[in-house]
Parts: C-alpha cells; sequence; structure tokens
C-alpha cells in the first residue's frame, strides 16, 4: 500500500477550501467561506425561508450548525492531514433572534491540547450585533486506517 505523504502537515488554505466546498452540511444550509488562517475562522450565511423555525426566526439548530461547523474548520486548520476531530460538547446561548440579512460566525480556538480542544464562537447579524455565543469542545486525534483483513 502507498503512503501518503501528506499525512502529518496541516491543512492549507486551498485544501480547506475544497473540504468545505464539498461539506453537505455547509451546502445545505448555503454556509460560505468568510476567511481562514490557523485557530480562527469566519463564516456567512444568508438567511433564507429554509432556516426559519414556526415563529419566523432562524432556527436555533441552524445558527448551533453554522457555529460548529466554523469551530470544526479552525480546529481542522491546524491539525496534522489525516487527524480526526469531533464535537463532544457545545454549550449555546441564543442573544437574539434573527429573521433576515446574514449571520456571520467567527471560531477561535481558546486552547489545544493532545486530545481535547476548547473553541468558542460569536455570530453576529451584519448590523455587528451578537445574535448567539457558543463554546465549544472537541476530541482530537489521529483517523483510524482500515484494515483490509477480517
Amino acid at each position: 500500500m502507498a503512503r501518503r505523504t501528506n499525512v502529518g502537515k496541516p491543512l492549507t488554505l486551498e485544501a480547506l477550501g475544497r473540504k468545505f466546498h464539498f461539506s453537505n452540511m455547509a451546502r445545505q444550509f448555503g454556509f460560505q467561506l468568510e476567511h481562514a488562517k490557523i485557530g480562527c475562522v469566519k463564516l456567512r450565511m444568508k438567511v433564507q425561508p429554509r432556516h426559519m423555525q414556526i415563529h419566523g426566526v432562524v432556527h436555533g439548530g441552524v445558527l448551533a450548525s453554522l457555529a460548529d461547523t466554523a469551530g470544526g474548520l479552525a480546529l481542522y486548520l491546524g491539525l496534522p492531514q489525516g487527524s480526526r476531530a469531533a464535537t463532544v460538547e457545545m454549550k449555546m446561548n441564543f442573544l437574539e433572534a434573527v429573521q433576515k440579512g446574514t449571520v456571520f460566525a467567527e471560531a477561535r480556538i481558546l486552547r489545544q491540547g493532545k486530545y481535547l480542544a476548547v473553541i468558542e464562537c460569536d455570530l453576529t447579524d451584519d448590523r455587528r450585533k451578537m445574535v448567539a455565543k457558543a463554546l465549544m469542545t472537541f476530541s482530537v486525534g489521529l483517523a483510524k486506517t482500515r484494515s483490509h483483513s477480517r
């Protein structure tokens, strides 16, 4: 089996953009990559009818998905390729209802250890008013290779 030469190297911004482009969650909800650097990612989402709950505001689950996606990307950018990360805990404060416009999610790594990373994410509207705040913990590890033997 051939060895991958990029294992162990961090993702480039270009590679992150390609991965993000093929993300089902990003496509389904219309998330767009606004800015990325190691430890910090900013996404945007133009509010659409599909994001709304029955009271005419963006559903909290959509905002949580936006924060979680931004947090995961901020973490992945600095991890060696072949690494995996998964959200193990998330606390979300919803501060303002969002009815229209654009929501921005800016995620920053607060602390990254060998097995866990803590990330915060501020969600703001297009008037720069904070509408939600998330604090997330991700588990971090190397991807397990699949064994072809049974």
